[in-house]
């Protein structure tokens, strides 16, 4: 069985067959995409024939939600099940009247950041764009949220490395942009990136794309390389000079994400240095406090601390401290690990 999940529209039209009017297949992308249908025979505007007929060879192809975490603060973490067994996570976040969700692009991550729990699964494989897009689909229906309206965000930066699955990440961002399919703004999609020089090169060309977001992390070459090794392959100055010429639309700047260890990336020289990489780039940076986690060997700054960098900071370019959501059912940035409940002490889950 293959599944509809996915697929753009001209792959809808060669699945209904051939014969069938264009305007079939237009149908079947709006009931996906926009309607949400949670199965094929509930395309009502089908003739049950032709329901019968895709259903012998397509399924919709959404992951089943195996376990979901609730958080105190109305953080959800979703355990999603694929269609291989593996699983793989996506967190919402509400805001207010507005929500965030963090999705994943790959299962497990190769890029081995020494502070991130996902970081210790290693890579098991890429997701394919329905999976990608699948995520959205099924966290939004479980929630009753409509994917069209402008209160919702998306930021890939659950687990995996997106841009080393480069292909599927925009596929699957085309149909989560379109207007006739999911319906998203291309100012309210976020892909985050350790610094895959090539990747960022290729996404700069595309004509459909989400908006960048590069995770930094440190002040200096010899930092970088310690705590994350990828910089042994892409150095942190020819980083800066890919973001320098990085082509930004009129309405969008650059972020850069922070992750801040007590006593190894912190200091007001380390917020200095921090000014002088970035001060000439059109961006806003995003402090994080470590987030802990089992089998993290780094510790998390006092709040004052991070008050202190953030204000060496904000002096050259907008500074923000990302508060830290779902700290409780290991939903916050760098904590997904698929932990289950049993391995979490706090927060409750509930299986699908």
């Amino acid at each position: 069985m293959t599944n509809i999940v996915g697929m753009d529209l001209p792959e809808m039209q060669a699945a209904l067959g051939a014969g069938l009017p264009a305007y079939r297949s237009r149908q079947l992308y709006e009931a996906v995409y926009k309607r949400r249908v949670d199965s094929l025979e509930n395309i009502s505007n089908f003739p049950k024939d032709l329901r019968a007929q895709l259903a012998e060879g397509y399924r919709l192809g959404l992951p089943e939600v195996q376990t979901r975490f609730d958080s105190v603060d109305g953080t959800q973490r979703c355990l999603l099940k694929l269609d291989d067994g593996k699983t793989v996570e996506t967190v919402l976040m509400p805001e207010g009247e507005r929500y965030t969700f963090c999705i994943s692009s790959q299962v497990g991550c190769p890029v081995n950041c020494q502070f991130c729990l996902t970081a210790l699964m290693g890579l098991e494989r890429n997701l394919t764009a329905g999976e990608i897009v699948g995520q959205i689909l099924k966290v939004a229906a479980l929630n009753g949220l409509e994917t069209s309206i402008d209160r919702l965000n998306i930021v890939m930066m659950g687990q995996g490395e997106p841009l080393l699955n480069l292909p599927n990440v925009i596929r699957a961002t085309r149909i989560l942009l379109d207007e006739d399919g999911v319906g998203f703004s291309p100012k309210r999609v976020t892909v985050s990136t350790s610094g895959i020089l090539p990747k960022m090169l290729e996404l700069a060309k595309e004509p459909v794309r989400p908006k960048l977001a590069i995770s930094l992390n440190a002040s200096t070459e010899e930092q970088r390389q310690e705590i994350m090794p990828i910089t042994r392959k892409y150095h942190l100055k020819d980083l800066m000079e890919v973001c320098r010429s990085y082509p930004l639309r009129s309405w969008e700047k650059l972020t850069f994400e922070y992750v801040l260890l007590k006593g190894v990336n912190d200091t007001d020289a380390d917020a200095r240095r921090v000014v002088k990489l970035v001060s000439n780039i059109n961006c806003k940076v995003n402090l994080i406090a470590l987030n802990p986690g089992p089998g993290i060997d780094f510790e998390t700054p006092t709040p004052e601390r991070v008050e202190s960098f953030q204000t060496i900071v904000q002096r050259a370019v907008p500074c923000f401290v990302r508060k830290p959501r779902g700290l409780d059912v290991y939903a916050a940035c760098g904590q997904l690990k698929r932990m289950e409940l049993t391995q979490i002490s706090g927060g409750s889950g509930t299986s699908a």
